[in-house]
């Protein structure tokens, strides 16, 4: 079953956490819509700018590859894309944003995208 995953933190960099996340989504046949405020391409998808509050419908999960100090800001943005999870990847976790979450009816992870998908628990 493939989960459309919304990748915050974006980048072009092969060498970057978030890139490599991008990639192992795309193996995974799992479709992502990567934002940040790099731009660029990732895996032949435009990196849509996080601070234009892209439209993106039908998100089963949101992993975040930005710090917690950066993250505030787009907190409402985030949760109006109504995903089933958010993934605090390691040096992401926030226990304001996860409650936030979790009040929401969204499920907050700490985890590590690539652990869970080599692992069968994406």
């Amino acid at each position: 079953m493939s989960k459309k995953t919304v990748v915050v933190g974006a980048t072009p960099n092969a060498t970057r956490y978030a890139f490599l996340a991008s990639e192992m989504l795309t193996s995974y046949q799992h479709p992502i819509v990567p934002i940040g405020i790099k731009t660029g391409e990732v895996m032949g998808q435009p990196i849509l700018n996080i601070n234009d509050h892209p439209a993106i419908h039908d998100v089963d999960t949101i992993t975040m590859y930005i710090g917690p100090q950066h993250q505030a800001p787009y907190y409402d943005y985030l949760l109006s894309l109504q995903p089933k999870r958010i993934i605090f990847n390691p040096g992401t976790e926030n226990s304001e944003f996860e409650k936030l979450a979790e009040e929401s009816g969204v499920e907050a992870i700490e985890a590590c995208t690539l652990v869970m998908l080599r692992s069968n628990q994406y």
